[in-house]
């Protein structure tokens, strides 16, 4: 197949992405109106022979401070047959249309999945004393074809940082926890809960914990909880603007494209999340929660409502989004893995982020200056 690459309107954009089963949320046109402090551009690559538009990607450029290079980030992109045998055929277009605008260097993060672990294989990997990491233990499933992807890129001279192995060294984060809904029952989907969870679902519906979905008139209490949080597990939080951005863009884009849930008791808000919807890709994007009330379970409450919606709306996945690929018990990351272990689903790793610097020099400069952040 032979290929052209050329901006596309946010339109051709956001048909494209639709005609798609599905596709990261940071890959829809309006993710660009999310990350309002950096440029964007829609790229279409179009089949010569039909002029059918087959792959696409957003495109961020950050501008670095004094010149007028900038970084070039497709996150968790571009959407494009990263399984085709002529991969170059795709990616260096794209790397000469970035250089001409300017970009000195690439941040890509390919869709593709390389390793799953089930729920049984990780709880067995935590009670062995030798195991310390997802990667120590044995996949339950490995997709041969993610490892070709690796080596064409780094022939192609795309480099991957060393990230120590916790999986947070990209930006976004290289494993994450999923529960694969296509040709299963709700049933089967809590039957797969361990018996801690279960057991706190019912919990919280014995003490009259409600689950309600929220609009944008809601954020405020949101920004609440998620502050709470944030002093809580010492991370910065975000502004309030920032989700109310996040909510108008996304959800004037498609209207569910973005939801906010809270469990209450007694009509106190108790815990909060943002839910995204990208096909049938359901992500479990933001959580908060307060430090009162956490006996009646809120969380569990929360999650379970979430997934019985994302379900309905007939998801293949929902995505609870990052984990950390530490088993060691007296890690300060590992709550997150055994939280979201008890969903029964399943670990997956991804391809992680490359970089491809266009200017070695400023590449490197780059990478000084981040590492000093």
């Amino acid at each position: 197949m032979s290929l052209t690459l050329r901006t596309i309107s946010r339109e051709q954009h956001l048909a494209f992405i639709q005609s798609l089963p599905s596709a990261s949320h940071m890959q829809v046109p309006a993710w660009a109106d999310v990350k309002a402090e950096w440029r964007s551009e829609s790229l279409g690559w179009f089949d010569e022979r039909t002029g059918q538009l087959v792959g696409a990607g957003l495109v961020l450029y950050r501008q670095l401070p004094k010149i007028k290079r900038y970084l070039a980030y497709l996150p968790e992109g571009p959407v494009i047959n990263w399984y085709a045998p002529n991969l170059d055929d795709w990616i260096q277009p794209m790397l000469a249309h970035l250089k001409q605008q300017g970009a000195f260097s690439v941040k890509m993060g390919p869709p593709v999945i390389i390793r799953r672990w089930n729920a049984e294989t990780i709880k067995k990997g935590i009670q062995d004393q030798d195991v310390k990491r997802l990667r120590d233990l044995e996949a339950d499933y490995i997709e041969p074809r993610a490892f070709e992807v690796a080596d064409k890129l780094r022939r192609m001279g795309w480099q991957q940082g060393e990230d120590g192995g916790a999986g947070f060294g990209d930006v976004q984060p290289r494993y994450v926890y999923q529960v694969p809904l296509a040709n299963r029952s709700l049933e089967e989907v809590h039957k797969n809960f361990n018996q801690l969870w279960r057991r706190n679902i019912k919990k919280a519906e014995k003490a009259g914990v409600e689950v309600v979905q929220g609009g944008y008139q809601d954020l405020a209490e949101w920004q609440r909880l998620y502050e709470i949080t944030a002093v809580r597990d010492h991370f910065r939080p975000r502004p309030l603007s920032y989700f109310q951005r996040m909510w108008t863009a996304l959800n004037t884009e498609d209207p569910n494209r973005m939801r906010l849930y809270f469990a209450r008791h007694n009509g106190v808000n108790l815990s909060a999340a943002t839910m995204l919807i990208v096909g049938g890709h359901v992500w479990y994007s933001y959580g908060a929660s307060d430090n009162i009330g956490r006996e009646v379970r809120p969380s569990n409450a929360m999650q379970w409502r979430m997934l019985r919606d994302a379900y309905a709306l007939g998801a293949t996945v929902y995505d609870l989004r990052g984990i950390s690929d530490s088993l060691d018990e007296s890690d300060h990351l590992f709550g997150l893995i055994q939280f979201k272990v008890g969903t029964g689903g399943q670990a997956a790793e991804y391809l992680g982020e490359w970089d491809f610097p266009l200017n070695k020099l400023l590449h490197k400069a780059l990478d000084i200056y981040m590492s000093r952040r």
